[in-house]
């Protein structure tokens, strides 16, 4: 398919009401990723050339999506819902500019692999006008039928109307669809609505081609690629899949996972070798953790950078922005965000650090709190090299404690502290000798015995 042109239209204008949701179908995220991102994705992949997004009426968020994913996308409205090739010709402009193939995607099938679109068009490359993806799904009933003959596809037979011999095919139509762009027009703008929904349907494709006296073949694939999603309870199966294969790659890339099936990827979480991840782990979108580090349980990570060897957890949280360099130890119940941890750092203990920087081998004692937030603007903590911190600290942003500078426990510090000084922020210890005895003496004398 050297030098061939694509143009990809994908079908995005479900609204998703079996979902019992607002955010538009293909809106709703598996592995920190939207549907249609993972289509769009996938097409960037198998290198199209050209992509046509079709969205309903008011649904500028799935515009801005796929702008986002493909910045170059034309969006195009399907202002009715008539079918499938009405959808597609509701991107009729975009043929204007020329492609040798077209292909046709649903925007809710995030499984896909880059691999069976490139195959999908190889098809048209071998002489085929029209290519047809089939699956065997464990439950056939409801889906079209590929009728075959050999890898010719004959017809697709919608299941209402099928023979019985008919419903008797396991091959079944998944909607993804190759056309070479020479013929695409023509087939397309040939399709009636002569059937009992009165709508135009994509299908139709198939016969008319070969009415044409063209090639039409079929396809097949695994039922998790072409898997659509219409429901909360089919999201959740496809998250299921794809986290299989997410696991499987970053255990095949020299990682650890203790318990893989409860430690949740993003897909673009990349896992360095040697890499130790304790069950009950979640990373979010953007994480990197470099060679030899250790995530401990039940902690979750989002928008960070783990150095080598760095120890995380349990039960840490690292928000976006957090870079924790090498051999740097987040302890329980610790909490990064937007702060830079330099080497050997330690937050071992129920810490929050936010807008910071933490100096090489500095250490940040339990209850310690930057205090970034004053209500209506944030502001950075800087602490230095080698600095102490001690427990039960509050760090007044702006503030600066300056290289191997100490903290007194229980501080509460508002001004920058030198480096190599101690400053403790807090009242002065009282001590009254005898007074906890006087205080009991008149609430015992005020008792009797039952």
């Amino acid at each position: 398919m050297s030098g061939r042109t694509c143009l990809a239209i994908v079908l995005a204008a479900g609204e998703g009401t079996r979902m019992r949701s607002s955010l538009p179908k293909v809106l709703h995220a598996i592995a920190g990723r939207s549907l249609l991102a993972h289509v769009l994705e996938a097409l960037r992949e198998a290198g199209q050339t050209q992509t046509a997004v079709v969205i309903g009426p008011d649904h500028a968020a799935v515009a801005a999506e796929a702008r986002a994913v493909l910045p170059q996308s034309q969006i195009f409205t399907q202002t009715e819902r008539r079918g499938t090739a009405h959808a597609v010709l509701a991107a009729k402009a975009a043929f204007a500019q020329g492609a040798d193939d077209v292909l046709v995607i649903l925007g809710d099938v995030p499984l896909i692999l880059p691999q069976t679109l490139t195959m999908l068009r190889s098809a048209l490359d071998d002489g085929a006008s029209v290519a047809v993806l089939g699956f065997r799904p464990a439950d056939p009933i409801g889906y079209g039928r590929l009728v075959t003959k050999g890898d010719e596809l004959i017809a697709i037979r919608e299941h209402a109307d099928a023979s019985e011999s008919e419903r008797a095919i396991t091959l079944c139509n998944s909607g993804l669809m190759a056309l070479t762009g020479k013929h695409a027009l023509a087939i397309l703008e040939k399709i009636g609505t002569d059937n009992r929904k009165n709508e135009f349907y994509l299908t139709d494709a198939v016969a008319i081609a070969r009415g044409m006296g063209l090639k039409t073949r079929a396809l097949e694939v695994t039922e998790d690629e072409v898997s659509g999603i219409n429901t909360k309870a089919q999201l959740a199966a496809a998250e299921a899949v794809l986290q299989q294969r997410l696991r499987q790659a970053v255990l095949d890339g020299g990682a650890t996972l203790v318990a893989p099936e409860t430690v949740f990827l993003s897909v673009d979480t990349k896992l360095g070798r040697d890499v130790t991840v304790e069950p009950y782990v979640v990373f979010g979108p953007g994480v990197t953790v470099e060679d030899g580090a250790t995530i401990r349980s039940f902690s979750h990570i989002h928008g960070a950078h783990v150095g080598k060897g760095a120890i995380v957890g349990p039960f840490a949280r690292l928000r976006p922005g957090a870079k924790l360099e090498e051999n740097v130890h987040i302890g329980n119940f610790v909490e990064v965000k937007e702060a830079l941890i330099e080497a050997g750092a330690k937050a071992n203990h129920l810490s929050y650090i936010g807008d910071a920087r933490v100096g090489a081998g500095a250490n940040v004692g339990a209850g310690t709190i930057t205090c970034n937030y004053d209500g209506t603007a944030k502001h950075r903590t800087d602490i230095g090299k080698g600095a102490f911190i001690g427990s039960n600290s509050a760090l007044v942003a702006p503030v600066t404690i300056g290289d191997g500078a100490y903290v007194g426990s229980g501080s509460v510090i508002t001004d920058d502290v030198p480096a190599g000084s101690l400053a403790i922020g807090r009242g002065r210890q009282t001590v009254k000798e005898g007074w906890a005895e006087r205080l009991r003496q008149p609430k015992s004398a005020g008792k009797t015995k039952a």
